[in-house]
């Protein structure tokens, strides 16, 4: 089973931030688990799902079988500083002078923020010039090499509008999660079979939580995947999504 979280694909209102938190879909989540009638089942996010798929599992662990996990991302201070103020920028500058175009340099000093005014602006020409900017920046960044297929995607405006509002609105709240709350809460996840698979060269999300989280809960195997980014794509993630999900489900 699939879903569109609040506000994004074909879950209305589109681009909607209003009772749009974490914890909003962390129910949601669980009321698809009864609705469909099962006891317990298999949860698989990747990215910002990895987040979403710990919060669940950390809070209904009864209720989940098993746990694959793709591109580890815990939200920290470091992790939206990295690649929101310093770091990725080094990697692509030239993608960063891009992404930083839409704000003046007086508010450079918070990108998120300056962002943030803008993707709720009542300007509907605001909103979608900084979407597409904060969409393309990672369309462009997420992949070992360059996918024309990924950065155009990213950059249609009804997908960037939704992608980038959505995507800013939970960084701005520091995604409702305490500091460090998905590592430090890794405990909860003991007894459940996992597999955490991440790109070496994932630039979102460095490779040194996904390790982190592997040694939290040694239950799931662990694979870091050379010669790849952060893109579920990419040749040797989706080699290891596939084979860890046909195993789960010989399993059961």
């Amino acid at each position: 089973m699939l879903f569109d979280q609040r506000g994004c694909g074909r879950s209305t209102p589109y681009a909607g931030l209003e009772a749009n938190t974490t914890w909003h879909l962390v129910a949601d989540i669980e009321r698809l688990r009864r609705l469909a009638g099962a006891e317990r089942w298999l949860v698989f996010g990747g990215s910002w799902g990895s987040t979403l798929a710990l919060a669940y599992a950390q809070t209904h662990s009864d209720c989940v079988s098993e746990l694959v996990l793709r591109g580890i991302y815990t939200v920290t201070k470091a992790d939206l500083d990295w690649y929101y103020q310093f770091g990725v920028s080094e990697v692509f500058p030239e993608k960063w002078e891009r992404f930083q175009a839409p704000i003046p340099p007086a508010e450079r000093g918070d990108l998120i923020g300056a962002y943030r005014k803008r993707l709720t602006s009542p300007d509907s020409a605001v909103r979608i010039e900084a979407a597409r900017a904060w969409s393309i920046w990672e369309g462009e960044t997420i992949t070992l090499l360059p996918s024309l297929e990924i950065s155009t995607a990213h950059g249609d405006d009804q997908f960037a509008l939704a992608f980038a509002r959505i995507e800013n609105h939970y960084f701005a709240h520091d995604c409702w999660l305490e500091e460090g709350q998905p590592l430090r809460d890794a405990g909860r996840l003991r007894g459940i079979p996992g597999a955490i698979i991440h790109g070496r060269y994932d630039m979102p999300c460095p490779a040194r939580y996904a390790y982190a989280l592997h040694k939290a809960w040694p239950e799931a195997d662990f694979h870091l995947v050379e010669g790849a980014g952060h893109a579920y794509s990419e040749p040797g993630i989706l080699d290891r999504l596939i084979r860890a999900t046909d195993r789960f489900t010989q399993m059961s």
